[in-house]
């Protein structure tokens, strides 16, 4: 069963976040190293102008000696411009560095200190609107299967949350607008970080049927009303997925095997199949609420570009070949073919 005791911080990844503090310090010491390197550059191409006590000359190592003390405004006053022209430069160039440097120093400790506190308000705005949402548990070659299909009907990215415990895989859900949350999707605190209570549907798409048994588990636990449906890569599991609180189980290794033996005998079936499940092109099979003035007779729910297959009445699902089909109802749900 799922880990109840673990109180561990949840982390959640949003869509279009800024890059972390470290990669922004490291930009931002590369940009003060360059300024450092200018100064020192200018001081040394007009090292003539310059005197050190020492030996009168300005080396290499003096010219960024002098820039690394200017620039952070330690100013020990052993080097110093002489002459009018190493004056004016100190004017122009290097005190505009040493305003710029110190910028960036009070800007980065700044950024630092309000990153934690930005990236919390993001979280807590982003968990504020969510609701009736669709989690996705697991985002492989099936979850973002899954997503491509939500998002074809007509589903918004900020509508769907990932679930998966690989860096890889949020990374590749936050390229896709997607929200993530790291975790294992089995685990109370995981589930309840990604808003499950509030969502309308969860999608459980991990690889081992064991791991979507106990996610199913947990989920219908947290939310007894919200549509889950489940892949399992055996037949023998489907049972325990629909006795754990599944809606709809798919095997996905029987699915992909009926789809090898057709294609041996009628590989055209399998182009219709395939372009069945392929939302937005050629064919596509939709569900919908009978609509006004539709009442009677079926065909009056039939156009030039769709085809009425079944119907789902008070729960059951009636097929095309049921005479019960012939005269639409209030209520009723439509499954019908249409072309793309």
């Amino acid at each position: 069963m799922p880990d109840q005791t673990s109180h561990k911080p949840v982390a959640v990844q949003l869509p279009g976040a800024e890059a972390g503090p470290f990669q922004k310090i490291g930009r931002r010491l590369l940009l003060a190293l360059a300024l450092i390197t200018l100064v020192a550059v200018v001081s040394y191409a007009g090292r003539g102008g310059y005197t050190d006590p020492e030996d009168g000359q300005m080396s290499v190592l003096d010219a960024f000696y002098y820039s690394t003390v200017t620039i952070t405004t330690t100013g020990y006053g052993d080097i110093r411009p002489v002459s009018d022209g190493a004056r004016l430069a100190t004017t122009i160039i290097v005190t505009p560095a040493r305003v710029l440097f110190l910028i960036l120093l009070v800007g980065t400790t700044l950024e630092i200190l309000a990153e934690r506190s930005r990236q919390a308000y993001r979280r807590a705005r982003w968990r504020r609107r969510l609701k009736g949402h669709t989690i996705i548990c697991g985002y492989g070659t099936k979850g973002r299967a899954a997503v491509r299909t939500l998002i074809g009907k007509g589903g918004r990215p900020e509508q769907l949350v990932v679930i998966d415990a690989r860096e890889n895989a949020r990374l590749a859900a936050t390229a896709d607008g997607l929200a993530a949350v790291a975790g294992d999707a089995s685990s109370r605190e995981v589930l309840e970080e990604a808003g499950v209570g509030a969502a309308s549907a969860v999608v459980v798409a991990v690889d081992r049927d064991d791991t979507a048994v106990l996610i199913t588990l947990t989920a219908r636990e947290l939310n007894e009303s919200t549509t889950i449906v489940a892949a399992v890569r055996e037949e023998e599991n489907v049972h325990l997925l629909h006795q754990s609180g599944a809606d709809s189980v798919i095997t996905s290794s029987a699915a992909a095997g009926r789809l090898l033996g057709l294609s041996t005998e009628t590989p055209q079936v399998t182009e219709v199949l395939e372009d069945l499940l392929t939302v937005g092109e050629g064919l596509d099979i939709v569900e919908r609420e009978v609509g006004p003035g539709e009442e009677g007779a079926a065909s009056g729910a039939a156009g030039r570009d769709t085809m009425l297959l079944a119907i789902v009445r008070d729960g059951e699902l009636i097929r095309f070949d049921d005479e019960r089909i012939a005269e639409l109802r209030a209520g009723d749900r439509v499954v019908e073919l249409r072309t793309g």
